[in-house]
């Protein structure tokens, strides 16, 4: 893909909706700086998850955004596991990265304000962001107000306080070989595109990424589930969550689906249970 085409073709179609980055960004629920970047083809490789985002707050196809610049979907898997499968989500906080909670930390020496008090607002307002009923820069507003501080960037406080669970990062890129692979997470607008150009998640072709505040509901809520059950194009049964919520998993059950709880704490002993689940044969 040409980037530099690219970045041409979403600023005039951007234009010719009448939008500033700063609308487009609301609207698709990315961050100022993606978007900046993609338009001058600095993201050389934008996902395409995060195109159809901007297509769908433009009211385009991705054809008609894109044209002869529209990437081939990836080719169908001719894996299953003997158990069945075919597709597998994986959550991010907690299975891909861990220790996220230490922004809350950083964020109490650097504003002077309790952990107990930043906690409390982070969580009060935590499902709304990530449903995308609240901005990311409403958030940060409400957060430094709270906080009794000018301003506030929590996506730079989370980037700088996670770390990724080196172990499962193999393992995504081993199951792609075989199997469609998805990302399934409550998460923030924007954090997902960041976490990929900065080389936090594991860079594979993914099959569907499923981001809250795009599709504006969050796990357990039965909505996110049909979602990503019609993104993975397979049957209920073919389809295997990994997470590390029980509730999410519980409710991933009502749908049909296989699930596996992750331990962050004993990530060796998890991948081991993924991986016997996912042992491959190839489809006759």
């Amino acid at each position: 893909m040409d980037e530099v085409g690219l970045g041409k073709r979403l600023q005039e179609a951007r234009q010719t909706a009448g939008l500033t980055q700063q609308d487009l960004c609301h609207k698709a629920g990315l961050s100022y700086s993606t978007l900046a970047k993609i338009e001058r083809g600095a993201i050389k490789a934008p996902s395409i998850f995060t195109i159809q985002s901007i297509a769908a707050a433009l009211g385009l196809s991705l054809n008609e955004l894109m044209g002869d610049l529209a990437p081939a979907p990836p080719p169908v898997k001719k894996y299953r596991s003997k158990s069945g499968l075919r597709f597998v989500y994986f959550d991010i906080n907690g299975c891909l990265v861990r220790f996220f909670h230490r922004a809350f930390t950083e964020l109490a020496q650097d504003t002077g304000a309790s952990a107990d008090l930043i906690e409390t607002t982070f969580w009060h307002y935590n499902d709304a962001v990530c449903r995308g009923e609240m901005s990311l820069r409403e958030f940060n507003g409400v957060m430094a107000k709270q906080l009794g501080v000018g301003s506030l960037d929590w996506q730079k406080y989370y980037l700088a306080a996670i770390d990724p669970i080196k172990e499962m990062h193999d393992l995504v890129r081993w199951a792609d070989q075989y199997y469609g692979v998805g990302l399934l997470s409550n998460i923030m607008p924007g954090f997902i595109d960041a976490m990929l150009a900065a080389g936090i998640l594991p860079a594979v072709p993914y099959a569907a990424i499923i981001d809250s505040s795009v599709v504006g509901t969050i796990k357990p809520e039965p909505k996110i589930y049909e979602l990503a059950q019609a993104k993975a194009g397979v049957a209920p049964e073919e389809i295997l969550l990994v997470d590390d919520s029980r509730s999410n998993l519980m409710a991933a059950e009502k749908f049909g689906w296989h699930v596996l709880w992750f331990d962050d704490y004993r990530p060796a002993e998890s991948i081991t249970r993924v991986k016997t689940s996912l042992e491959p044969e190839l489809i006759v």
